[in-house]
């Protein structure tokens, strides 16, 4: 008889739960053990990732797919893996056939043609999530779902009310998507959609945070969205509170310490809503019996020797990378990897120091929920900091459009362009352009882009790629040698310099890893991985920090056998790396 947790999430759970939050705070872990623990009790479960970069193939050993999937040994659960991929190829294959026999072979050929563009991955996506929260549910007791950082869930979860408002009364014209009369046929679907998520006795987002500022903040910016949305019904679960057992670890006291103060100024939009503790464990998320035990309310107790010296640690020092990186005149890095691995901090960090070595540096992110200004804290002479913002990005780009071609229109055509320009997936086209200007600003000077996390990135990628097989299919045939692609010069290891940034833990290994593949498929070789936060440079005598040293170990063994180049590492510190001050202390 499996124990069963006593976490009040579990006590009325209604039948949708949204796991949501900053990358890296252990939203897949807690909604699998939860998914876990709702079949334990007798019910039947779907868990359903809408994260491209999914790790629950190794956490549960079992193969993703588009269809759910049984998870061995948990009688009553089922897994299922909405693939961007697959669902823009049946998405397509949909549109096509709903224009019917009557579509003449140019109609069809014009449909596809539109529906080869990057926002169709994103809709093809919110379409599969749409069917499971207004029809594909219906033979489930509960549908968890586990879903990508904070600013992609905010975005598919907006998409419900963007295209039952978009679609209202809109039955002219074509957009991405192919024509509107294929759309329409979806907007039933939509508005049930719509109606289940803001339906609290349905639904219910679980916000994921840790006992970390930055998380909590993250946490609450995400509520205060969600309300708007029209989402009310809102918990939070805090993951990996730790509480030392060795009182005179001051490494132990000092992360108990940075957690309280966390906890203790928990932002006041998060502080009226129901909370569960998850203390951290000693061992990762992986396998059933961790999973299992990961919300069980005690202590956790290491049964590791607290005595054993760490083992000498070769690694080089983020000053190490920097030095490299200075070597060049210019150039882009683009730092990338999961949610959560301090990716803004280490870019802020590595284009302070090509400044402080005499470098023109622009910084800048794509990452909805990135804060460059709030991490480096002060101006810096010979830096300027940019963000890539989806709301100013798409609302310059409309303006260019009906700008450029306006002039040729007559009123009801430019009305019926300006309607058209109104579909959610502007957006992805606006924010692929935006980053294009900054790609080619790399000619000239550094570059450094702090990215979205991996499955946004990835998204950005995708449109990088279909972008540079339209370009050379524009141009077949033709003289075509002064074509460059922002993904011929993500190639280009002279202009470009990848960064992987991961913790030592598994998942982010794993997924730092599965970017690089996805990456070497691209023809994009990745030039260095930087492992932060790792507790194996430190002398904690802490038997519960101790146990996860171990896992620690084999996690850097990992990275140095998927890097080419020398593994970089940065220490924990217990000061937060926010501020020219302490990010220069990370380059010492």
């Amino acid at each position: 008889m499996t124990m069963q947790p006593t976490i009040k999430l579990l006590d009325q759970p209604t039948k949708y739960v949204f796991f949501t939050g900053k990358g890296g705070v252990g939203k897949t872990s807690v909604s699998t053990a939860v998914s876990i623990a709702l079949a334990d009790a007798g019910k039947k479960v779907l868990l359903v990732s809408t994260d491209a970069a999914s790790n629950l193939d190794e956490m549960l050993g079992i193969e993703l797919s588009n269809q759910p999937v049984p998870v061995p040994d948990v009688p009553g659960m089922f897994v299922l893996n909405i693939d961007p991929a697959t669902a823009a190829t049946d998405y397509r294959a949909r549109v096509v056939e709903q224009m019917g026999s009557q579509a003449s072979d140019q109609d069809i050929a014009l449909v596809r043609e539109q529906l080869s563009g990057a926002c169709t991955t994103e809709i093809a996506t919110f379409d599969e999530f749409s069917h499971l929260l207004a029809q594909g549910g219906a033979a489930y007791d509960h549908v968890v779902f586990d879903t990508a950082p904070t600013g992609h869930t905010l975005r598919l979860l907006s998409l419900p009310k963007a295209w039952s408002g978009f679609l209202e009364g809109n039955d002219r014209g074509a957009s991405c998507l192919g024509p509107h009369s294929g759309l329409k046929m979806q907007e039933q679907l939509f508005n049930q959609a719509l109606a289940a998520l803001n339906n609290p006795a349905l639904t219910t987002v679980v916000l994921v945070a840790r006992p970390d500022k930055g998380a909590l903040a993250e946490a609450a910016r995400s509520s205060d969205e969600l309300r708007e949305l029209g989402l009310e019904n809102q918990r939070l679960v805090v993951n990996a509170v730790f509480k030392r057992s060795d009182l005179n670890d001051p490494i132990a006291a000092a992360i108990e310490a940075i957690g309280q103060q966390a906890l203790d100024e928990m932002p006041a939009s998060l502080r009226p809503l129901a909370v569960d503790y998850i203390p951290l464990k000693a061992v990762d998320s992986v396998g059933l019996p961790a999973l299992r035990g990961l919300l069980d309310p005690q202590p956790a107790r290491s049964t590791g020797p607290a005595s054993q010296a760490p083992s000498h640690l070769e690694y080089h020092g983020l000053s190490e990378l920097v030095a490299e990186l200075a070597k060049d005149e210019r150039g882009l890095i683009m730092v990338m990897g999961k949610g959560g691995v301090g990716k803004t901090t280490i870019a802020a960090a590595i284009a302070l120091g090509l400044v402080q070595r005499g470098k023109s540096v622009h910084l800048s992110t794509t990452d909805p929920a990135a804060h460059l200004a709030v991490t480096l804290n002060a101006d810096v002479q010979g830096l300027s900091v940019g963000r890539i913002d989806p709301k100013v990005e798409t609302q310059k780009y409309v303006d260019k459009i009906v700008a450029s071609r306006a002039p040729t229109l007559t009123e009801d055509e430019t009305a019926l362009l300006i309607e058209d320009l109104r579909s959610p997936c502007t957006e992805e086209v606006a924010v692929f352009h935006a980053f294009s200007r900054v790609v080619s600003q790399a000619r000239t000077s550094f570059v450094v882009l702090d990215t979205a996390p991996t499955g946004h990135s990835l998204l950005l990628m995708d449109a990088t790629g279909a972008y540079h097989r339209q370009m050379v299919r524009a141009f077949e045939g033709k003289a075509s040698d002064h074509i460059v692609t922002p993904l011929m010069r993500l190639q280009d290891a002279h202009y470009s310099k990848i960064i992987l940034v991961t913790l030592p833990e598994a998942t982010p290994v794993s997924q730092a890893a599965a970017l690089q593949d996805d990456l070497r498929r691209a023809n994009i070789e990745p030039f260095a991985w930087v492992v932060n936060k790792s507790l194996l440079a430190t002398d904690t005598q802490d038997p519960l920090l101790r146990a996860r040293l171990e896992s620690e170990r084999k996690q850097m063994a990992r990275v140095a056998d998927q890097t080419r180049h020398a593994v970089i590492v940065v220490p924990w510190t217990a000061e937060p790396p926010v501020g020219v001050a302490a990010l220069t202390r990370l380059l010492d």
